[in-house]
């Protein structure tokens, strides 16, 4: 019924491009769901209902991939031959390695005086510099294809979101 391995983009009828058109994706993803659902296949012999627990399993990998800008931008960049090494390369530039730690300064000095506002505010600048590096690599992966740049935009969105999670902890512990 699916093959589990072409591409992610294909699976749902897309072209491979960073910007896609989400209600297309969701709704191929609805549907492929639809086909594929394991309560489907729950009268059917036990290799069959793994073969459509794999498929759903697939299916939902690919959407969840497929709907952040993070994750696709990393899997565009992955079916075209370039690691944007999370791990290993944190060479970024000097104005951006500096705003970084004037935010990390800032979150450990809301978070020390249970600043809600202050932490409001560096969540509403982090989501903020979020959407220009989306519309930033949305330049790089579909019209100047410059995968090196990608790569780096990718390394700095991943820095942001893992902040972004930060400052929603700290925001949750002020709550309890």
């Amino acid at each position: 019924m699916l093959d589990l391995k072409q591409d992610y983009f294909a699976l749902f009828g897309l072209t491979p491009a960073f910007r896609i058109d989400e209600e297309r994706l969701e709704q191929a993803y609805l549907d492929l769901q639809g086909r594929v659902h394991p309560d489907r296949f729950a009268h059917l012999s036990d290799a069959e209902k793994r073969q459509s627990m794999q498929w759903a399993t697939h299916v939902n990998e690919a959407f969840r991939t497929l709907k952040g800008p993070l994750t696709r931008g990393h899997y565009l960049l992955e079916l075209r031959g370039v690691d944007p090494a999370f791990d290993t390369n944190t060479a970024m530039s000097a104005e951006f390695l500096m705003e970084q730690m004037e935010w990390r300064e800032a979150l450990g000095e809301a978070r020390e005086a249970a600043d809600e506002d202050v932490l409001d505010e560096l969540a509403r600048h982090i989501r903020q510099n979020t959407r220009a590096l989306v519309e930033e690599l949305g330049r790089q992966l579909d019209d100047t294809v410059d995968l090196d740049a990608a790569a780096d935009t990718i390394r700095r969105m991943k820095f942001l979101e893992k902040l972004q999670h930060e400052i929603n902890d700290a925001l949750t512990a002020l709550e309890s």
